[in-house]
């Protein structure tokens, strides 16, 4: 029924006791992460202050072009190309040199490097933003609703979301009738699992008056909620109204991205390979494009492909996630060695991640539950419910208790990722294939098989290491009995 073998090592591993291992971990990843960004982050005030001015208008021409739309999808909050977020920073490093009491232009710097941090994978980034975001209001006093977006945005990237929620609510409550803090505000609000204040967030988002160049992320927000109540057809619908709204090709090919993500999900994989391909011709550092078109090419039985894909996406600042996924591909195709490595480069990339300040918990949890010590994945990851218990963490914490032998409490976490009454509206191939487990180790044979076909049904290809797994304990499970259910 269950494949309980570990492929690879514990993500902490060689440690004598849990708690005390647990300490020391601690220590070391704090003393890692105030090294790294120490080293990293740019000195940017000058020996002398100046006045502050307001900032000065770009210079014109076409090399500001690529610099002046990353500016404009700062201001509002929409995706941006890499190379002008390179060249934004730039500039307002050379502003805040000459003005250090410009808020304005050390708000932009730290949204700047927030952006491209998330961007690029690169969390080195997010140490130097959370400098100019604190500087910026430091500067000008609670009331920088710029930098305070900028925080909440920050906080978001590293999965912080009790941060995320204090900052977008002071943003909210120092101007109301914005609608820049009412993105950050439902996804804080997802992430702690307060799901009926995501959707009044939202809805007063919507009833805003916002701009032509706000609306395409707007419609994306309302995605988004829209996909975790099991609106299929809506979110489809607002994000490819977004995409075709959209101001940049960067801002576009994001919104393709999500397009292609949403049709991955339901399991149709030429329309999720048509939008990840679409997006990566607009914008080739569309980094969730570039996991996506690998992982649907790998359900393709595009094998080669598919790895070539993967190993372009984990080339350069892989992101944990990416890597994982990578590791298990390796593993359903018999390559145990290739899978470890992929994991120990997991590894690494979740100290960087770490060291920037990088909630890491849910993922390492996962890996853990699968692939290393259940019992450390269970630790971790009740600890991440008690500070943000989101339907994710849920889902996460009822398999790792699963994994470490206790169905019955596993039962209580995977029954909320999957209650619309608790907010797991979202339909998830994976989240219904860890509850019809649990519930086929409890003997509860009619629910077990009606979640394990939901599984197939929802997405037939969501995993390359699971789906075999899934079709395995329907077999064990049996035919459906001709008999009819007893009545109540």
């Amino acid at each position: 029924m269950e494949n309980r073998q570990c492929v690879g090592t514990s993500l902490i591993s060689e440690a004598p006791a849990p708690r005390r291992r647990r300490l020391v971990r601690r220590l070391l990843l704090a003393a890692l992460a105030g090294s790294l960004a120490t080293g990293a982050v740019l000195v940017l005030l000058p020996a002398e202050p100046q006045r502050h001015r307001p900032a000065r208008p770009p210079a014109a021409g076409p090399q500001s072009r690529p610099r002046e739309q990353a500016l404009t999808a700062v201001t509002y909050g929409v995706p941006a190309a890499l190379p002008g977020l390179t060249a934004l920073i730039g500039r307002q490093e050379r502003l805040v040199r000459e003005r250090p009491k410009d808020a304005v232009a050390w708000a932009v710097l730290g949204s700047a490097y927030v952006e491209r941090g998330r961007r690029a994978g690169d969390a080195a980034d997010y140490p130097r933003a959370e400098r100019a975001l604190k500087t910026s209001l430091d500067v000008r006093g609670a009331r920088n609703t710029g930098a305070l977006d900028g925080l909440a945005a920050l906080a978001l990237a590293r999965r912080d979301f009790p941060a995320a929620k204090g900052y977008a609510e002071q943003a909210h409550k120092a101007a109301p009738k914005r609608w820049s803090a009412y993105p950050a505000l439902i996804d804080a609000y997802t992430g702690l699992g307060d799901y009926e204040k995501a959707r009044a967030a939202l809805d007063k988002l919507l009833a805003l008056r916002t701009d032509a160049a706000a609306r395409p992320a707007v419609m994306a927000r309302a995605a988004a909620v829209y996909r975790d109540r099991g609106w299929r057809e809506d979110a489809v619908a607002q994000l490819t109204d977004a995409a075709a709204a959209a101001r940049t090709p960067a801002e576009r090919a994001a919104w393709l991205a999500g397009v292609g993500q949403l049709a991955w999900e339901r399991g149709d994989l030429p329309e999720a390979l048509r939008h990840f391909e679409a997006a990566l011709r607009l914008d080739a550092d569309q980094r969730a494009a570039v996991a996506g078109r690998a992982r649907t090419l790998a359900a393709l039985d595009r094998t080669s492909e598919a790895l070539a894909a993967y190993r372009a996406a984990v080339a350069h600042r892989p992101r944990p996630e990416d890597l994982l996924e990578l590791g298990e591909l390796y593993e359903s195709l018999g390559q145990p060695g290739a899978a470890e490595e992929s994991y120990a480069r997991m590894r690494e990339a979740v100290a960087r991640s770490v060291a920037g300040g990088v909630d890491e918990e849910l993922l390492i949890g996962r890996f853990e539950a699968d692939h290393g010590d259940p019992w450390e994945a269970v630790e971790r990851l009740e600890e991440e419910w008690r500070r943000q218990p989101g339907i994710e963490v849920a889902d996460a914490l009822g398999w790792a208790l699963h994994r470490a032998g206790d169905d019955r409490q596993a039962l209580t976490y995977a029954a909320v990722a999957t209650d619309k009454a608790k907010g797991g509206g979202v339909r998830s191939a994976l989240y219904a294939y860890h509850l019809g487990v649990i519930e086929a180790e409890l003997e509860r044979t009619g629910p077990a098989r009606r979640h394990l076909q939901e599984a197939l049904r929802i997405n037939p290809y969501f995993s390359p290491l699971w789906v075999p797994l899934v079709r395995e304990a329907l077999r064990e499970l049996g035919d459906v009995p001709d008999e009819p259910p007893p009545s109540e």
